[in-house]
């Protein structure tokens, strides 16, 4: 069974930044689609970022410029470094893989932005 495990949430005031990781096992990581997805209270889990095998990347309207999703293959870990964060940047982010024909997801880590 593949296993997810996110890691880096925290709180931070607004303007701040936080490093999530996702740490990959059980998978052939370099032929996994990777992404962020993000659920608020109350609201649709919703797509964050995601990067391809081939090291393409998709973002939300609402965060780019401000986040940059990366991945290291040889970690088998997939990164979301995220800047200049909003209250609106609140939730659980969740990591998903895409892998043989299957979505996979981490148990969350939770992201609040306060003052």
């Amino acid at each position: 069974q593949v296993q997810l495990v996110e890691s880096g949430g925290g709180l931070v005031q607004p303007g701040g930044s936080l490093r999530l990781s996702c740490a990959a096992s059980r998978i052939i990581f370099s032929i996994a689609g990777m992404g962020w997805y993000r659920q608020a209270p109350g609201k649709q889990r919703e797509l964050v970022a995601t990067i391809h095998t081939g090291g393409s990347t998709n973002y939300a309207e609402s965060v780019k410029g401000r986040f940059t999703i990366s991945r290291d293959n040889a970690k088998r870990t997939v990164y979301l470094q995220m800047n200049e964060l909003k209250p609106e940047d609140t939730a659980v982010y969740y990591c998903n893989a895409a892998y043989n024909n299957k979505n996979y997801w981490g148990q969350g880590t939770q992201v609040t932005i306060s003052s």
